[in-house]
């Protein structure tokens, strides 16, 4: 299901971006994009993961490093019963997580400086589940894919948009208008072929990640604390943050309002809290983890 899922999800990008490129200059610019768009697909396959980590600005970590975050890691990878994937951290405030990487032997699992500083560690291993439920789910290839696309579409709008405005191909069937009109459709375009697949993969991560632990519980109270933290701390909304924004485990940025809801690529927190509580069918089971490593107060959570 995730192969089709892809290929659909790329034929879907290509022909979007060829439909770009005729606007831009027509038959040779479809042409071109065509082949740009082929060079994408191959790349999107193989360094989409590692195009990403960099959009988001994160950085590997070693275990010398982050021994506790190591340990906690390690431990979910066991639970899920898939390799150890790679750590990296990024270096903000703001509360959040995402895994990547095109199949679960070249999984990364990353997460800001922020989510520590507000999550205790029964909810940080909730989290750290929830990510490693999209890499045993094998739906992080496709996740990575929409990113990679995502930021192309974005900085092509803007081709688009200075295109109309400045000049370029002198046709006298070019309609600036159209052009204009392309430039803002075409983020919006790929944002609804996000939302096509982040809903539902968030609310499988959510079950398995929460089945994986045994802790459903640790997961929902992530939840509720990430959103207030976002809320409190969001992130800078760049195109680069917009282009992994679907990888986070919540939306990283703070916009309210109906239009923000209806093109969010993230499902409602207060639907998958919900769904997670009603999981709480027995007693909670947990792993013991690895004691705690004193990082100056990087494991005491601090409410909001």
């Amino acid at each position: 299901m995730n192969i089709l899922k892809t290929t659909v999800l790329l034929a879907a990008l290509t022909g979007l971006l060829v439909a770009m490129g005729y606007l831009i200059g027509g038959v040779g610019g479809m042409v071109l994009f065509f082949v740009i768009a082929g060079a994408m697909n191959f790349f999107a396959y193989w360094f989409s993961d590692k195009m990403a980590l960099r959009m988001a600005g994160a950085k590997e970590a070693t275990e010398a490093q982050e021994p506790h975050l190591f340990a906690m890691v390690r431990e979910i990878a066991q639970l899920s019963k898939m390799p150890m994937p790679k750590v990296y951290v990024i270096n903000t405030e703001s509360p959040n997580a995402f895994a990547t990487g095109r199949n679960p032997e070249h999984a990364v699992v990353a997460v800001t400086t922020g989510i520590r500083g507000i999550l205790n560690d029964r909810e940080l291993r909730g989290v750290l589940g929830h990510e490693m439920g999209h890499v045993k789910n094998r739906d992080i290839l496709t996740s990575s894919i929409v990113a990679t696309f995502a930021g192309a579409i974005q900085m092509i709008s803007q081709v688009l948009i200075f295109s109309s405005m400045f000049g370029g191909r002198s046709d006298r069937d070019r309609n600036p208008l159209l052009i204009l009109g392309a430039a803002i459709i075409a983020p919006i375009a790929a944002t609804l072929i996000q939302l096509g697949i982040s809903r539902q993969r968030e609310y499988a991560a959510d079950k398995t990640g929460a089945e994986v632990t045994g802790d459903p519980e640790a997961l929902a109270s992530a939840l509720e604390k990430l959103q207030r933290g976002v809320a409190y701390r969001p992130m800078q909304d760049s195109p680069a943050q917009q282009a992994v924004s679907a990888l986070y485990i919540v939306k990283p940025f703070s916009g309210q309002g109906l239009m923000s809801g209806l093109f969010s690529t993230h499902p409602p927190l207060e639907d998958r809290i919900a769904k997670l509580r009603a999981m709480r069918t027995g007693p909670r089971a947990t792993t013991p983890l690895a004691p705690p490593v004193e990082r100056g107060g990087a494991n005491k959570a601090r409410p909001f």
